[in-house]
């Protein structure tokens, strides 16, 4: 079931036994969900925190070598000067030869970051926010959420003041949110390459994103899980909400975090109270089903009734000019007047 169709959310307690309270549907999850706009917006932000790197300026160039011209049988590329070494005579300094630079040697002051609007920015992240709200999109995407009793799943305000790593875990297993956890454990593998020696020796899948309002000790409790991202509800933005571009995140909200996305990001009538003049994005279509658009009462009262079927010949039929009249006529208009001068002169005779 869409979460758009459903009015309200449930908020469940720490123990994930007994629902605290309900909480209207905030109106960003029913912002249209464009993948289109999250790929980019994504591929931009991540570019952003690049670090600058080049090659050395002396790279390849650091050797004594000049052409030895034209007239001695041999490529007019620089070639090392001396004798006596395998070195002399070798060619240097071009991009193709063994010991030379790169071809157009990479330098710092490449242009590695770039500028994103800030209302294409926000509606890659309102899209990423309405696309967590199905759970077909957060299945697909690998999250292990079959046993939830709801997505999006929402906690009570006393999560926050969560300070010990074993009472978050004790949490997750509680509202049935350990399985994800799990899965990014058992796929914990040795990076391939050189990232291993980087800083990147593992590689793992994404966990659960937990929003928080205020941070009593949350941050704390469950940050040395595997797989676990934290993020203030102010500070939400695509890399979290849809990591690789991919729609879905599996995300646990804190019933204040949850209650301040209407105020946060507006709705359809009225502007976000923290973000200024901003509005909600409308769907360009209410209704994307084109089939049943089509064979609707409206539509099919006002069309034409269809006619009798055609069918017509597969293939234009080849025909010889200098046999048929009329193909002759289309191709040469003129050969009509030769026609009919030459029958002319033969009744003359």
């Amino acid at each position: 079931m869409s979460l758009a169709l459903r009015p309200i959310v449930n908020v469940y307690s720490i123990n994930g036994v007994e629902i605290t309270n309900t909480i209207p549907v905030p109106s960003v999850y029913r912002a249209p969900i464009r993948p289109d706009i999250i790929r980019f917006v994504h591929t931009i932000m991540s570019k952003n925190s690049r670090q600058p790197y080049a090659v050395s300026d002396k790279a390849g160039e650091q050797t004594s070598a000049e052409s030895w011209g034209t007239g001695r049988a041999v490529a007019r590329i620089p070639r090392v000067n001396g004798s006596g070494t395998h070195r002399a005579g070798q060619a240097a300094f071009g991009n193709m030869v063994r010991g030379g630079r790169m071809f157009s040697p990479t330098k710092v002051w490449r242009k590695w970051h770039f500028k994103i609007n800030v209302n294409h920015r926000r509606f890659a992240t309102v899209s990423a926010l309405a696309a967590s709200g199905i759970t077909s999109l957060v299945l697909s995407r690998g999250h292990r959420i079959s046993h939830l009793e709801e997505v999006p799943l929402v906690i009570e305000n006393s999560i926050e003041q969560t300070k010990r790593t074993k009472d978050a875990v004790s949490i997750l297993k509680a509202i049935n949110a350990y399985q994800d956890v799990q899965k990014v454990i058992d796929s914990r593998k040795l990076r391939a390459g050189k990232g291993k020696m980087r800083g990147r020796r593992f590689r793992q899948r994404r966990g659960p994103l937990i929003v928080y309002d205020k941070d009593d000790g949350i941050t704390h409790a469950f940050r040395n899980i595997p797989g676990i991202e934290l993020v203030n509800v102010r500070n939400l933005n695509v890399l979290q909400l849809a990591p690789g571009g991919h729609l879905g995140r599996f995300i646990i909200w804190t019933e204040a975090a949850f209650s301040l996305l209407d105020d946060l990001f507006g709705t359809f009538d009225s502007p976000s109270l923290l973000k200024k003049n901003y509005f909600l994005p409308e769907n360009i279509m209410t209704n994307p089903d084109v089939s049943r658009l089509i064979n609707s009462d409206e539509i099919q009262s006002v069309v034409r009734p269809a006619g009798e079927k055609r069918t017509k010949r597969p293939f234009t039929q080849k025909k010889n000019p200098l046999r048929n009249q009329g193909v002759m006529n289309r191709l040469n208009p003129y050969c009509q007047v030769m026609r009919r001068a030459e029958i002319l002169r033969y009744k003359r005779v």
